[in-house]
């Protein structure tokens, strides 16, 4: 799966970014998380001190006296946590006081406090076990996992979408009138070119009736193709949950692909028929899977005696009758 080039270059910047953010950094994300827990949300360094942005060192002194007397813990014994938060400011004066320190702290002032601050940061504060680690990045596979299974999806219909217009070309022509009963086809899945050339021809039998379009195996039987023949994304074919089922079916002694009927859910669930019968040259008729097997020709009954059923190639290559072997 190719990834965009801006997304490239997003996730670029993000992680410059994010290791960008020092020490100092972090620390002022603590502070300003701890300010306004105390002091209310939306609490500043400077409205705390009751001070403009644009004060002066000594003003910022001044400011920072006249708080520190407000709020010692010698004069206010009975307040809890007087001590925290008379250290805090203490260390908050220290930061506007010294000219890079505010700098850095006018930066998240101006520009706001990031909310994604890094793996690091926060795995330093909450220090998360190995289960929640785990936890995490199970959910984190899944669901990128799953991620990939949509765009899958997508592209596979896309692709079936070309088939079955190429299988109809072949059989109605370039006008796309749907003709009664059902045709054989041969279609190139290669990529074509208007002056008949063809890349990667790879050549498949299909046929087409009114509604559908099927895939003519060797053997005879015939698979409809349309967009369930897609797999959709699905939770529960995540890397996870597969491996949880297969566990459990290994445990409790069932074979994952068992089902009611014995047969396998997702082959069963694929419509199967009979190949067509294809008229010869001659006006005889042949079942395809006979015709495949033993070369043998069993005339046709009914109103469909003497109609034949012609195979065209799709994909640039012209159409011709089916020639007798």
């Amino acid at each position: 799966m190719r990834v965009p080039a801006f997304l490239l270059a997003f996730l670029a910047l993000l992680v410059t970014t994010v290791l960008a953010w020092e020490k100092e950094d972090h620390e002022i994300f603590d502070l300003v998380s701890e300010l306004e827990a105390a002091e209310g949300k939306g609490t500043t360094f400077y409205s705390w001190l009751d001070v403009p942005s644009t004060a002066s060192t000594n003003e910022i002194a001044k400011a920072y006296r006249k708080k520190s007397m407000l709020l010692h813990p010698d004069k206010n014994p009975d307040i809890p946590g007087i001590h925290e938060r008379f250290a805090r400011l203490g260390v908050i004066s220290t930061i506007l006081r010294k000219k890079e320190s505010r700098e850095r702290y006018d930066f998240f002032y101006k520009n706001g406090v990031p909310k994604w601050r890094g793996t690091g940061y926060y795995y330093s504060r909450f220090r998360p076990g190995v289960g929640s680690v785990l936890v995490f990045l199970t959910i984190l596979t899944s669901g990128l996992q799953y991620v990939v299974q949509r765009f899958n999806y997508k592209k596979d219909l896309a692709r079936i979408e070309v088939i079955v217009g190429k299988a109809k070309a072949a059989a109605w022509g370039p006008k796309m009138i749907p003709v009664n009963g059902q045709r054989k086809v041969r279609v190139n899945l290669g990529d074509s070119y208007e002056d008949g050339y063809s890349a990667g021809a790879k050549f498949l039998d299909m046929v087409v009736d009114e509604q559908h379009v099927y895939l003519l195996e060797p053997s005879g039987d015939m698979h409809l193709i349309d967009a369930s023949t897609a797999t959709p994304a699905s939770i529960s074919n995540t890397w996870f949950i597969v491996l949880v089922r297969s566990l459990y079916h290994k445990a409790a002694g069932v074979k994952p692909t068992d089902s009611p009927g014995g047969s396998d859910p997702v082959e069963s669930e694929k419509p199967i028929t009979s190949a067509p019968d294809i008229d010869s040259d001659d006006g005889s008729s042949t079942n395809g899977s006979e015709a495949t097997r033993s070369g043998t020709s069993t005339p046709r009954r009914g109103d469909d005696a003497g109609k034949r059923l012609p195979t065209a190639k799709a994909g640039g290559m012209r159409r011709k009758n089916l020639k007798r072997k």
